[in-house]
């Protein structure tokens, strides 16, 4: 027996967190409650709607619209198990980097280009990248993101530039309803798709002469995707990004030069502060023309709060008519990140509107009839079954955040009658059992 037991002891074992993950415990969740109510009321007003999407995807549909070459595919994808499908098919699935593609893919299947000139999507939930855990940076983190997409009625559209506006306007609304103070809006723009060329052939002409003074990993990018120079997080590589005079590259065209100031102009027009950071490009293949950051000095080396930009050829990417052209754009914010930073604690809440105390064995049946009854009346409410002194009880109710204690004493229960206790201003009342649940609805309707 006593060998048995030590085996059964070596068996246990303390499970932990994997890295890079954590748990949301019940006393921070309601700051999570109350950030989620805002977004779902500030993005209403702007005429957002909800949308929910898997939290995995076939692979390729992040590598063809985030890129081959970026980090997030080439590095950090948390890829599936592969299953074969009824029909044999085995395509390789993997957790969502970002919330882009997955909804771009759910307006392209269920053919909201034929429901609706524009549609405006806003998503909540987990994302996943396979990267190194530091602050604000995990591998399972969650995002609010906005999503604007519609077919447009030209390739060059001026006016398009005021949703640009209305989409960075958006998120600088959404970080002042969380309490966010002190963050700095970084906008560029990287122009056409034909610009981007230009802008990449002479992106290589300036960096070739100091291409060996970059790292083996950004000297790679150089031949592989340039731009993912200008994203680069070591020290010398950003050194030498400064040195670049963007100006003189004149790559972009007259349109987008024009775009991007009629943009910078309607943010002026939202009294919305801003820095033209011209190495701007983010990490994602698919931007195009405006791009920006929201960043706060307070995450230290991680401290963009929240980007996006124009996608407007990844729609068409994914498997869109090629003739028809896209304006898309939207921003993710990560909400990690913005607890971080606000300044405005949660509000607290009672974990239960009403606690119910037993003080003998005997009255628990009764105890649990009526806290069952409280919550089909809509009133939240829970009983102690482990029975203690009064003053015990009363702790744990006031611990529960609990507004009105009902009793069940002796004395209460020879008239069929309870006491009803008022935590917040001391009163207490006995009450007929039949009419407690009356008694405690006037209550809570009238408090709202």
């Amino acid at each position: 027996m006593r060998g048995a037991l030590t085996v059964s002891k070596m068996m246990i074992k303390n499970f932990l967190l994997p890295r890079g993950t954590a748990d949301i415990l019940p006393e921070e969740i309601s700051r999570w409650h109350e950030l989620e109510q805002k977004a779902r009321i500030v993005c209403k007003n702007y005429g957002y709607r909800e949308i929910r999407t898997p939290a995995f995807e076939e692979t390729e549909l992040f590598a063809r619209s985030v890129g081959q070459t970026s980090d997030i595919v080439q590095k950090q994808l948390l890829s599936l198990a592969s299953q074969k499908e009824g029909d044999g098919s085995n395509s390789p699935l993997s957790l969502r980097p970002e919330g882009t593609a997955s909804i771009v893919r759910a307006y392209l299947q269920h053919n909201f280009i034929h429901a609706e000139p524009i549609s405006k999507f806003y998503y909540l939930g987990p994302m996943f990248r396979g990267e190194r855990p530091q602050k604000g940076r995990l591998r399972q983190f969650h995002q609010l993101g906005v999503e604007l997409i519609g077919p447009a009625k030209q390739n060059e559209d001026l006016n398009l530039a005021f949703l640009d506006a209305e989409v960075i306007g958006l998120c600088v609304q959404l970080l002042r309803s969380f309490g966010v103070k002190g963050f700095k809006v970084k906008i560029n723009t990287l122009g056409t798709p034909q610009d981007k060329q230009a802008f990449s052939s002479y992106l290589r002409k300036v960096l070739k002469e100091d291409l060996k003074s970059l790292a083996e990993e950004d000297q790679k990018r150089f031949s592989e995707n340039i731009f993912r120079i200008l994203d680069s997080k070591k020290k010398e590589c950003q050194q030498i990004v400064k040195k670049i005079d963007f100006a003189k590259g004149n790559y972009l065209s007259d349109f987008s030069q024009k775009y991007f100031e009629k943009a910078k102009s309607a943010l002026r027009d939202l009294r919305i502060d801003f820095e033209e950071v011209p190495y701007l490009v983010r990490g994602l293949d698919y931007y195009n023309h405006i791009v920006f950051e929201i960043s706060h000095e307070a995450l230290g080396s991680q401290d963009t709060l929240a980007a996006g930009g124009r996608y407007d050829t990844l729609v068409q990417q994914l498997g869109a008519d090629p003739q028809t052209p896209f304006s898309a754009l939207g921003f993710a914010i990560g909400i990690e990140r913005v607890l971080l930073v606000a300044d405005q604690p949660a509000t607290p809440t009672a974990e239960v509107n009403v606690f119910v105390l037993a003080m003998d064995e005997k009255f628990l049946q009764p105890a649990f009839c009526l806290v069952n009854e409280l919550r089909q009346a809509g009133i939240s409410a829970d009983v102690n079954y482990q029975l203690g002194s009064i003053k015990s009880q009363m702790r744990l109710a006031n611990k529960r955040g609990a507004k009105q204690v009902v009793i069940f004493g002796e004395e209460e229960m020879k008239e069929h009658a309870v006491s009803v206790k008022d935590m917040e201003h001391g009163q207490q009342n006995k009450i007929v059992l039949n009419q407690v649940v009356d008694y405690l609805s006037k209550i809570f309707i009238k408090k709202g």
